[in-house]
């Protein structure tokens, strides 16, 4: 027998050892789960190393490290979004959330699991933030939620050329072998959890969604999840470099004083000095941080949705979108007397983020004003760079995906405006999270709190639950929402009038998409 309730949790007995949980208003929970070895000392820089197995019961009832990295702006609407836990290189942890647990690897284990990758780009973040408790997620769909932490930044992405020792060979890329390792982890073990190995979807918010994205072109996490879905991603149409990872190891290694590149040296650095010259680095280098998934020719081979390369995900079902104001997030932190924006100020600031001249910043501006005659310049600076940084992204995540033809594509629109701070912050980035998770009370200062909220969250959990149970977000609470196709492009609102339309606000699409598609130096430094 594999399980043992107890009155402090259940016992349950995974590849690598047996572990006690505890129990919260009928949801086990197991936390600070180790999925690899640590990752210091002579680990750093290497593909993730096996877990020793345990004799004896571990207690898995407090979160593991977060992966190192330096402090966010924390200010009490975005609270609910940061982590406190202390950092440290023994990271590779993962927590779950399930209604119950099963008596043998072989036993009952029907229900969906949902694995969420944390958001902070490639850079800072953990899965143990307050807003993605998968508690009340698990209770209302009656799912396995699995949260994971894996290496990030410098520790994470950095690529030594293809000149370094065979062990460092994959050191660009080992943050997301971390992660392939924990759905391998997911695989083994996840029966004795209540969950079906069968059906797992990837799911993550941002840098997540675009670790999702990542995923799904990696050969090695092929047959690891069968559905996937992207939430307000940036970056995920492109990956780093050689090249760009040169640069950056270059600045990195200057940053440290070492003459040259040499990982077992690298290896010896304090993990927080080794931190902070990656910081540096990165300022140097005007913001762009290129310590990031890169296409090695090893773990990765093409750009996500390329249509040029193998599609590794045609079987896999895409639910992919954005929120309207996602730029608005980052006013939270910003001086309140630096927000109001002149013309003057817009224009810069437009030309800048966007990456074009002149002629073309005015007539972009001009178009999208054209259809807002009231709205305020700060209020037109976070929609313009919202299509541009993320709304374009998702559309041309579906497009790419509906033309390789295989699993459907679902396209959504988050235009609900939370009422905190006088209304500012209209639709911004990590709106969709609390009403995923079904958090909106821990979050209540960033979305405000009262039956609009709640109903709101009804719907998003509903379409979320469904996609993940049977590859369709349609359920009997929601409108009909199609796949998406180039023709009609069909997209879910959500707001509190949830409604599909089919291509919204496409005049706002063309103009942008006349725009250069690439990431400007801002944009590296703003991926939350």
């Amino acid at each position: 027998m594999n399980v043992v309730t107890k009155a402090d949790g259940a016992v349950v007995a995974t590849t690598n050892g047996q572990l006690r949980g505890a129990m919260n208003n009928g949801i086990h929970t197991f936390k600070g789960i180790p999925y690899g070895a640590s990752t210091a000392g002579e680990n750093r820089f290497l593909a993730p190393q096996p877990v020793k197995p345990w004799t004896g019961v571990r207690d898995a009832n407090e979160f593991g490290l977060r992966a190192p990295q330096h402090a966010r702006a924390a200010v009490p609407a975005n609270a609910w979004i940061r982590s406190d836990t202390p950092i440290g290189e023994d990271c590779l942890r993962l927590n779950i959330y399930t209604p119950a647990v099963s008596e043998s690897a072989s036993g009952a284990s029907n229900r969906p699991v949902m694995v969420y990758l944390h958001g902070g780009g490639y850079n800072a973040g953990a899965g143990d933030a307050p807003g993605i408790d998968g508690s009340n997620l698990a209770r209302q769909g009656d799912v396995v939620v699995v949260t994971v932490n894996h290496r990030l930044n410098v520790f994470g992405f950095c690529h030594f050329g293809a000149g370094a020792p065979e062990p460092f060979a994959d050191s660009g890329n080992v943050g997301m072998l971390d992660i392939v390792v924990a759905l391998q982890w997911v695989r083994d073990n996840i029966a004795v959890f209540g969950g079906d190995a069968g059906n797992v979807t990837i799911y993550g918010q941002s840098g997540g969604a675009s670790k999702v994205a990542v995923l799904m072109t990696m050969p090695a996490a092929k047959g690891l999840f069968h559905k996937a879905i992207m939430q307000s991603g940036s970056s995920h149409l492109r990956l780093a470099t050689l090249e760009t990872t040169a640069r950056a190891l270059h600045a990195l290694l200057a940053q440290l004083d070492m003459p040259g590149s040499d990982p077992a040296a690298l290896q010896k650095i304090p993990t927080q000095t080794l931190l902070d010259a990656y910081k540096a680095s990165v300022a140097v280098t005007y913001g762009n941080d290129s310590f990031r998934p890169v296409i090695d020719g090893r773990a990765l081979l093409n750009d996500p949705f390329d249509l040029e390369s193998p599609d590794l995900a045609t079987n896999i079902p895409l639910m992919v979108g954005s929120c309207e104001t996602e730029k608005s997030f980052y006013d939270v932190v910003a001086d309140p007397a630096t927000l109001p924006m002149t013309r003057d100020q817009l224009f810069a600031g437009v030309k800048r983020f966007v990456g074009i001249d002149a002629a073309a910043t005015a007539t972009l501006i001009d178009d999208y004003e054209s259809r807002r005659p009231a709205i305020s310049m700060r209020d037109l600076f976070n929609v313009l760079t919202s299509d541009h940084m993320y709304r374009r992204n998702a559309i041309t995540a579906a497009e790419r995906k509906s033309v390789q033809g295989g699993a459907p594509a679902y396209l959504y629109e988050f235009t609900w405006k939370t009422p905190v701070l006088g209304g500012m912050l209209k639709s911004p980035h990590t709106l969709c999270i609390p009403f995923v998770f079904g958090t909106v009370n821990v979050a209540e200062a960033f979305v405000g709190a009262g039956p609009e909220q709640d109903a709101l969250s009804a719907k998003v959990m509903g379409a979320w639950l469904a996609f993940a149970r049977t590859g369709n977000p349609n359920y009997e609470g929601l409108p009909q929402w199609s796949a998406f196709d180039a023709q009609t492009r069909p997209t879910m609102i959500f707001d509190n009038q949830t409604m599909a339309v089919g291509d919204p606000k496409p005049k706002d699409r063309i103009a942008i998409n006349r725009c250069p598609d690439f990431v400007s130096d801002e944009q590296w430094s703003a991926l939350d």
